[in-house]
């Protein structure tokens, strides 16, 4: 009974006629990788665990179909491009990967853009590694980074990877549930132009973690890099093609039942409230914004473009850290009460606390509340009303 319950819920292997979810998500965040070639073949979905394990496997894919192209004694001249807003996942899929340290290109994202990554910097990286002899092959942007939710320019970037034969991934880790809204859904102008995409599901779609969702515009360069076919698991159908076995787009063999959670959701939910939940959470973000920006012994360090809002306290002109000392002793204050947790990162050299509105049951009282801790604690350290 327990290897029938294994072999049923772990390692089942559906048709891909029947991933009736991602065909559905994808529609309706309109992901079109030419849409009516991506849900059937070359293209297609699938559930990972993490982006992080999704930015793993179509690097892997990207450095195969690269090395095919090149020879394998090409390895050592792959250069991997992103912004130095690009979430770490990224990285740490180049140290899997074999690509070289030195390769890896770290592009200073434009403070004036809500520290996006301008296209320019990315060309004369690009161009600068062809004059060397080196291989540029892989360009991954982001829709909503960590540190300030900022979206990366994604037509320009799709055009840069075409032009040069490179493989475009998008990171949307957290964005993307966003942009099932159509009003949000511009920020995936030039989605189109990807080889790949993903988004947590488990971020900001009702759904508990592990759950990342990724497309792929041609998943044959998965299949190639990840497949294994040992003499224990061959069978009719596999052999006979007839099914898509998954266990060829990820790192693991066997696989969790992840599908089924996100099926609920959708059911129970549906689209419009789920949409619904997003812009509510938005609107709340809004808020706070609104908030910090009423009161002059605040900033707000970069435009809110979601639920995110970055914001400092700021620090008498006299004081040489830039505040650094100043907002973390807030920040250290305001997750020691118990009442509110806040986060931190660093923008342009400036230590700056984060805001993210996501909880299910987050009402506006909640946001005031938060935002009244927040003013005495500044009272408190700075000694001003």
């Amino acid at each position: 009974a327990s290897l029938l319950s294994f072999d049923i819920v772990h390692v089942y292997v559906f048709p891909w006629c029947k991933n009736c979810g991602l065909v559905f998500l994808a529609k309706v965040m309109l992901l079109s990788f030419s849409m009516a070639s991506l849900f059937a073949a070359p293209g297609g979905g699938v559930i990972q665990g993490t982006a992080s394990e999704a930015v793993l496997v179509v690097l892997l894919a990207a450095r195969d179909r690269t090395l095919k192209k090149h020879g394998k004694k090409s390895l050592e001249k792959l250069v991997v491009y992103a912004s130095d807003q690009t979430h770490s996942a990224l990285q740490k899929a180049c140290q899997v990967a074999g690509i070289f340290p030195e390769n890896f290109r770290v592009v200073k994202a434009d403070c004036s853009k809500n520290y996006a990554v301008a296209p320019e910097a990315v060309s004369e990286a690009i161009s600068v590694d062809l004059s060397s002899g080196l291989i540029p092959f892989f360009i991954c942007a982001t829709v909503g980074t960590t540190s300030s939710s900022a979206v990366d320019p994604l037509p320009e970037l799709g055009n840069i990877a075409q032009g040069h034969d490179m493989w475009f991934h998008i990171d949307a880790a957290y964005a993307g549930s966003a942009c099932m809204c159509p009003e949000y859904r511009h920020h995936l102008d030039g989605v189109e132009k990807a080889d790949s995409f993903n988004m947590n599901a488990h971020k900001w779609f009702l759904t508990n973690f592990d759950c990342s969702l990724l497309w792929v515009k041609d998943r044959s360069y998965l299949v190639e890099a990840l497949s294994t076919n040992p003499e224990f698991l061959k069978n009719k159908a596999s052999q006979a093609n007839s099914v898509v076995d998954f266990k060829d787009w990820q790192i693991p063999l066997g696989r969790r039942f992840r599908s089924l959670k996100l099926w609920m959701v959708l059911r129970l939910y549906g689209v419009e409230n789920l949409q619904s939940y997003i812009r509510k959470h938005i609107q709340l973000a809004e808020h706070f914004e609104q908030l910090v920006l009423s009161d002059s012994r605040f900033e707000v360090v970069t435009p809110r473009l979601f639920s995110l809002v970055c914001f400092r306290l700021l620090p008498p002109t006299s004081e040489y850290e830039g505040g650094r000392q100043l907002n973390y002793d807030l920040m250290d204050a305001a997750n020691s009460s118990g009442k509110i947790f806040i986060s931190h990162t660093v923008l342009a050299g400036k230590f700056v606390l984060r805001f993210a509105v996501g909880a299910p049951l987050t009402e506006e009282q909640h946001v005031d509340a938060a935002w009244k801790l927040l003013q005495d604690e500044a009272t408190k350290l700075s000694g001003s009303a």
